[in-house]
């Protein structure tokens, strides 16, 4: 699991480009600096682990293009402390960005051979979530609830009830709804009963699937 200059030069020129695509906020460019993206993918993916682009890891998924990240990153403008939920853990890249921002992170996992794999790999780098689950990301985690901020890196077909009623008054959830292409969705909870939603473009993620596998 080695990590140089070169790897780091990498980052920073991936950093570049991320912001030249509109990527502002510091925090969110300091963690893309940071966290070795090559050591997330398949070795022989290595070559491309800094270019703005998804890239197939183990049960069939994806680890998301930098660009999805750092964008649901930023637009969930993370403060310290916030509990965050995150619905699949995948690579767990997504997981370490948000770490670094400061959050306490719970992420679910619903592939068992990823899940698996992350558990065990994220530690190692000294990443370390308040709780790694085994489970449907469509029932969110309501043991823990309420939640600051609620992240879904899969695209869903619609948007699950339960994770809007795990919000804190104020939270936001920020989830990609669609089928082939997703509109990135962001609900802002006003009121025990009242959401505000924004549609923030197109984007493309594999299914959120239900169930555990």
């Amino acid at each position: 699991m080695k990590d140089t200059a070169k790897h780091q030069g990498l980052r920073n020129q991936l950093a570049n480009v991320l912001k030249a695509k509109g990527i502002t906020d510091e925090n969110v460019l300091h963690a893309i600096r940071e966290i070795p993206r090559h050591l997330f993918i398949d070795s022989s993916f290595e070559s491309h682990a800094y270019q703005d682009k998804a890239f197939p890891i183990a049960a069939e998924q994806t680890i998301s293009q930098p660009y999805t990240v750092a964008f649901q990153s930023q637009t969930l403008a993370v403060k310290k402390g916030d509990k965050v939920l995150e619905i699949g853990t995948g690579s767990g890249y997504q997981t370490a960005v948000l770490l670094l921002l400061k959050a306490e992170v719970f992420t679910i996992e619903r592939q068992r051979e990823l899940f698996k794999k992350t558990s065990r790999f994220l530690p190692k780098l000294n990443y370390n979530p308040k709780k790694f689950i085994f489970g449907d990301g469509y029932k969110g985690l309501p043991e823990q609830a309420p939640f600051d901020k609620i992240i879904v890196t899969a695209g869903a077909p619609y948007v699950p009830k339960p994770l809007l009623a795990q919000l804190k008054v104020g939270g936001m959830l920020l989830i990609p709804v669609g089928d082939k292409t997703q509109i990135m969705t962001q609900f802002i909870r006003k009121s025990v009963t009242e959401f505000e939603k924004h549609e923030l473009g197109d984007f493309a993620f594999v299914p959120m699937l239900e169930e555990k596998n």
